[in-house]
């Protein structure tokens, strides 16, 4: 599947023993995880805003760790640290005030989380920016952030790298991936929580995309995926094969287009992201048939 890598968000999991990892005995989560797959999604870094005076970045050590665990041609995706795309602090009550998050699009911040994780550069697919629902608190207008975004894009070092996940579905416009494709950025398509079906995006601005795209399976209810599951990721509880339908031919449009896609699947899709890929993986390759294919 030249151009076309397919993964896990995360890949620490006990409950993928008899499916990816070893049922029994010792092994390097990782390094096992990396014979089946040619990408995963990075998403310990990302939690870093906390109630301190300092965001807390990766270790460089872990960094050399999963480069060395697998193979020259696998590839990460990797959020970067929320201190860098929250507006804000998280609030525990509802009622508080907010507080600014002042490394908020710190391009000076951005640069020393890639320091961090250097030894990781050269088998990063993509760092990502995922930003969270923007209310009028947080952003006063779809300008206002198109203008902060623009600069920080226009400021980052061009490698690696960059898609962006904006989690406001007004955003989503023409302006918006003007913005990406003139600072040579990406675009990260996330299916689920409230976004608008991934499909419909890529049929109203397909033409305006850069050369990569990042496709995010993220799935709606998560505590009723986890309840169904039993917390164990051992096996699909909410098939989306419809959903699925949809996807899959949407990826075949963007190779067909000769873009490169990363497909970063979480368990909370459909309650097990390698049973998920798998059947992926058997649409592309033809064994199911996505809606309207002739077969």
């Amino acid at each position: 599947m030249n151009g076309l890598l397919i993964g896990t968000c995360s890949w620490k999991y006990d409950s993928w023993r008899g499916i990816v990892y070893p049922e029994t005995g010792a092994f390097d989560y990782l390094r096992e995880y990396s014979r089946h797959f040619d990408t995963v999604e990075v998403d310990r870094w990302f939690w870093s805003l906390f109630d301190k005076d300092r965001p807390v970045l990766p270790r460089t050590g872990d960094a050399r760790e999963y480069a060395a665990a697998v193979p020259d041609h696998f590839r990460f995706t990797i959020k970067a640290p929320n201190s860098i795309t929250l507006t804000h602090h998280y609030r525990k009550d509802k009622a508080q005030p907010l507080t600014e998050n002042p490394h908020f699009l710190s391009n000076e911040l951005y640069e020393e989380f890639l320091g961090r994780i250097e030894p990781l550069l050269d088998k990063t697919g993509a760092v990502m920016l995922q930003f969270e629902y923007l209310n009028r608190q947080k952003m006063a207008s779809k300008k206002e952030f198109l203008d902060r975004l623009a600069a920080f894009l226009a400021a980052r070092p061009k490698m690696p790298e960059l898609a962006v996940e904006c989690r406001n579905p007004n955003y989503l416009d023409a302006e918006y991936f003007q913005c990406l494709k003139e600072h040579g950025a990406h675009h990260v398509f996330c299916q689920g929580y409230y976004m608008p079906p991934i499909w419909e995006v890529e049929a109203q601005y397909g033409g305006m995309l850069t050369d990569l795209a990042v496709l995010r399976l993220m799935g709606t209810d998560r505590k009723k995926i986890e309840a169904a599951g039993g917390d164990s990721w051992d096996r699909i509880v909410e098939p989306r094969d419809e959903e699925l339908g949809e996807i899959v031919p949407m990826i075949r449009r963007l190779r067909k287009r000769g873009k490169r896609v990363y497909v970063n699947i979480n368990n909370h899709y459909e309650g097990s992201a390698p049973r998920t890929a798998e059947k992926i993986k058997g649409m592309i390759e033809g064994r199911k048939r996505g809606k309207g294919e002739e077969r």
